[in-house]
């Protein structure tokens, strides 16, 4: 490794955690033990992700998920470091419309939004949004949405007919703290996704694929933003089971797929494999091709997750220096941003905190500085099946 490489490589890393706002559980594709996602649940995590000393939290979009950007206004005054990465799905409403959220929600945060453009994979999810556009066509609507959004952002009167969408004497009135935008999160795989990041957006995020696999990516995109003129900063998206042995981590993912049935997979693959036009969903799919028998797709990277799960199907698994080594791999890659998670969300961002921060050279957050808020009555458990859950990231 060369001395840049591993300088890259031991430099501290952005570390998120996941907001389950589709519901919560111990194991996938089964009601056994899963939690509603309601507010003081969600309150919790936050809460204690802010105290342990997370950077920030992803809310996803999607049917099967409560509101991003009301869950996020919700418990945001809760926190204090926190960063709220909240899926804004272009088409749903208008530029202006999410101009004025994204301006109110970065001061009422003091300026801890960032955004996750989420431009969507399933047509048939889309059409209930009121979006019937073919897949290069939904990445043209994204840069109409996004070239009239940034210029609201910025304070300009913003006059624009683009292929989808237009705006004539824009304006928007109450800036963001952020100038001249919360930073644009964006992921995705096929050509047009590369284009309209590399274009528009400033940190690109992958999913968890194999080291070789990120590698090429990164470097496509790097390629075209500096045609461009432009630099991009880039983050993975990643489940993790850390456990003080190796043998432990193993177990508890087995145990997290146990109650899978071969029909339940058979059927989420079907569903994933014919309501899906996602070039990155594909690429998740192929990684095991829904057998059990293929999880482990690179050293440590286990696939059991995507077996149900659409969308980040992938977790790195093992003890805490294992784990921390892994992720140092895609660090040296020019990774510079974990965006982690783990079923239940609240116990897991405790195991990751305490396990593998201090492999990683992080702290281990901010106890003392006041008492946690009062969670409330959680509600009890829903009955909810992981399966689908979890869009966008």
């Amino acid at each position: 490794m060369d001395t840049l490489t591993q300088s890259a490589a031991t430099r501290p890393l952005d570390f998120f955690w996941f907001l389950p706002t589709s519901g919560d559980g111990r194991y996938l594709g089964s009601d056994r033990g899963n939690r509603q996602p309601d507010n003081a649940y969600l309150r919790e995590i936050a809460v204690a992700t802010d105290r342990l000393g997370y950077d920030g939290v992803l809310l996803p979009t999607g049917q099967f998920c409560e509101d991003s950007w009301i869950t996020a206004a919700s418990v945001a005054p809760f926190t204090r470091r926190l960063k709220y990465l909240v899926a804004i799905r272009p088409g749903v409403a208008t530029p202006a419309h999410y101009a004025r959220q994204a301006a109110a929600l970065d001061r009422l945060s003091e300026g801890r939004l960032l955004l996750n453009v989420v431009v969507g994979g399933n047509p048939k999810e889309l059409a209930g949004d009121g979006i019937d556009l073919a897949h290069d066509e939904r990445y043209r609507q994204a840069d109409d949405f996004l070239r009239i959004w940034r210029a609201l952002m910025a304070g300009e009167e913003v006059d624009f007919r683009g292929r989808h969408l237009w705006a004539k004497g824009g304006r928007t009135l109450f800036p963001p703290v952020q100038r001249p935008h919360p930073p644009l999160y964006f992921g995705g795989s096929s050509d047009a996704a590369l284009d309209l990041a590399t274009d528009q957006c400033e940190m690109y995020l992958t999913w968890g694929e194999p080291p070789a696999q990120v590698a090429e990516k990164i470097e496509r995109v790097r390629a075209l933003a500096r045609a461009k003129g432009r630099r991009m900063r880039f983050g993975i998206r990643l489940h993790l089971i850390v456990r003080e042995t190796e043998a432990q981590a193993w177990a508890a993912a087995d145990r997290l797929i146990s109650h899978l049935t071969d029909e339940t997979i058979a059927a989420a693959q079907a569903r994933l494999a014919t309501e899906s036009d996602s070039v990155g969903q594909r690429r998740m799919t192929a990684l095991h091709g829904g057998r059990r028998d293929r999880l482990e797709v690179s050293p440590n990277l286990w696939a059991g997750v995507g077996l149900v799960r659409q969308g980040a199907g992938t977790a790195l698994v093992g003890d805490p220096e294992t784990v921390a080594a892994r992720i140092r791999e895609y660090q040296a890659l020019g990774i510079d941003t974990v965006i982690a998670s783990g079923y239940p969300h609240l116990e897991e961002a405790y195991n990751v905190a305490d396990l593998l921060f201090p492999a990683l050279g992080r702290g281990t957050g901010h106890w003392g500085e006041g008492a946690f808020p009062a969670s409330g009555d959680r509600g009890g458990f829903a009955s909810r099946s992981g399966i689908g859950a979890g869009h966008s990231l």
